[in-house]
């Protein structure tokens, strides 16, 4: 009896010990045995470095973990599906057209392994080019060079529904289809014109282009954005503040969540584990520092945005700790 008194104290004491230090009560499962691989993207965008707060964060919680750069949203679906990761950062309407099996994955089977984790932070659409392009408007496109985005890429499929919202298509462009990092590495040679930028605001790659040109931003806005919605409502109204990148003005546009994924093969307990720790003051503290996006979007109470209402379910184990916040009933 004396001992199991002396167990329950020190267990009641490490948990204690672990709350106060900011991490999330010590679980039952044995850390050390997973292994968890972050799916994250281009070494140029804003999933790199989030992506690599998660897994060092993660590592520290004594999970093995590694970050991998990949090309981002559709490379990472299609690497969850086939085993090469444990966690992805996905845009939320390419994960839908997945596990719907249409638009880029119509004729493939339903991706039902997917699992949402949690909402990250909305990308916006930012179509970039150059003050002294002439080019202002999506129509004034017609005939330049175009970066729509590497080839079945998330941006490549949010280029395809801006061009359909238009009433264009890429027949009436000169279509390279580039990741944006390369894109604008084109524009500032002089070969390309314009590149599709899905991402979050304060994009590194376009920084850097505004250290030697003045930026612009075509904007999505009126009928076609509002058409663009209709179809697609995972499209949200969304704002690229003047002050972001130095702009003469504030530009209207369309957004669309990230979300982080896992198979429906993670355990539920390491599900529950790890976003129990991720939203532990410590694990905001990891992940909010890694990018000013992650700051302003990564919390608790916008954890479900992107998700909920759609077609892609939440892992148990999220399930299970989004029901203990509230936030799920």
């Amino acid at each position: 009896m004396r001992k199991k008194i002396i167990v329950g104290f020190l267990v009641f004491l490490i948990s204690a010990m672990a709350t106060a230090a900011g991490f999330a009560a010590a679980p039952s499962v044995k850390r050390s045995d997973y292994f968890i691989t972050v799916l994250t993207g281009p070494s140029s965008g804003i999933y790199f470095p989030i992506g690599g707060a998660f897994s060092t964060f993660i590592g520290s919680l004594g999970y093995k973990t590694s970050a991998t750069a990949t090309g981002a949203t559709a490379e990472n679906i299609n690497a969850l599906l086939t085993g090469q990761g444990e966690m992805a950062i996905a845009m939320a309407d390419s994960v839908i057209q997945a596990v719907e099996s249409f638009g880029a994955y119509e004729g493939k089977p339903p991706a039902k392994e997917l699992r949402a984790l949690m909402g990250l932070w909305p990308n916006f659409c930012q179509i970039v080019t150059t003050a002294d392009s002439g080019i202002k408007t999506f129509t004034d496109m017609k005939g330049k060079r175009v970066g729509v985005g590497a080839a079945n890429s998330g941006v490549e499929l949010n280029a395809r529904m801006m061009f359909e919202a238009h009433g264009m298509s890429y027949k009436d462009c000169k279509v390279d289809y580039l990741n944006y990092g390369e894109a604008i590495d084109q524009m500032k040679n002089g070969l390309c014109d314009v590149a599709f930028v899905t991402s979050g605001l304060g994009n590194a790659t376009i920084m850097e282009l505004g250290t030697s040109a003045k930026v612009y931003f075509v904007p999505v806005e009126g009928e076609p954005l509002g058409k663009l919605m209709e179809k697609y409502p995972f499209y949200i109204n969304a704002t690229i503040p003047a002050e972001t990148y130095g702009t003469d003005k504030d530009t209207t546009t369309a957004a669309v969540m990230n979300i982080m994924l896992v198979d429906s093969k993670l355990p539920e307990d390491v599900a529950y584990d790890i976003l129990s720790n991720i939203y532990s003051p410590k694990g905001l503290e990891a992940i909010q520092g890694s990018h000013a996006t992650a700051k302003v979007n990564i919390k608790l109470d916008t954890a479900l945005r992107g998700i909920v209402g759609t077609s892609v379910p939440f892992h148990d184990g999220a399930v299970k700790f989004y029901k203990e916040k509230g936030l799920l009933k």
